[in-house]
């Protein structure tokens, strides 16, 4: 039989694996799971020419910057989703990612998107039966806070 530790270390490897190498749009957007640590997801992503949406001063295209925060948020709300579900097996629980929805979302741009990588980091504000709720951070490679973001998900 597995261990309580055991199961969780096996979860966030699927999460990972699913996140960063199963889900399409996360690879356009270059983006790279750096943690799932206590329910604090952060991805980062490299600055590319793709990605600029002024071309005059070179910084992120604004739907750039909200596709990060949304799923970075429907990553947090899933992760919160994760303590009622422990007692269900990892594959039933990795089933439910699936179900991630966004209900609505709201961007702050507080700064251009400037910078040579870009972290997001995700806050979870509460998970009830059919809705969670997150905030999000984006921030440059020189810590500079460049929008955050609050989104409500589906996670029935």
């Amino acid at each position: 039989m597995a261990h309580g530790k055991d199961i969780e270390a096996k979860l966030l490897a699927s999460i990972h694996e699913v996140f960063a190498e199963k889900i399409p749009f996360n690879k356009v957007l270059g983006l790279d799971v750096v943690s799932l640590a206590n329910e604090n997801p952060v991805l980062r992503f490299a600055m590319r020419p793709e990605l600029v949406g002024n071309y005059m001063r070179g910084n992120l295209h604004g739907g750039v910057i909200s596709s990060v925060i949304d799923v970075c948020g429907g990553l947090t709300a899933f992760l919160g989703l994760q303590k009622k579900l422990r007692d269900e097996p990892v594959e039933e629980r990795l089933q439910r990612f699936g179900r991630i929805g966004t209900i609505d979302m709201r961007v702050d741009y507080l700064r251009p998107g400037l910078g040579e990588w870009f972290e997001s980091k995700g806050y979870l504000l509460r998970t009830g039966n059919k809705v969670a709720v997150t905030r999000m951070e984006l921030h440059n490679d020189t810590g500079e806070l460049i929008a955050i973001g609050t989104g409500a998900y589906t996670v029935a």
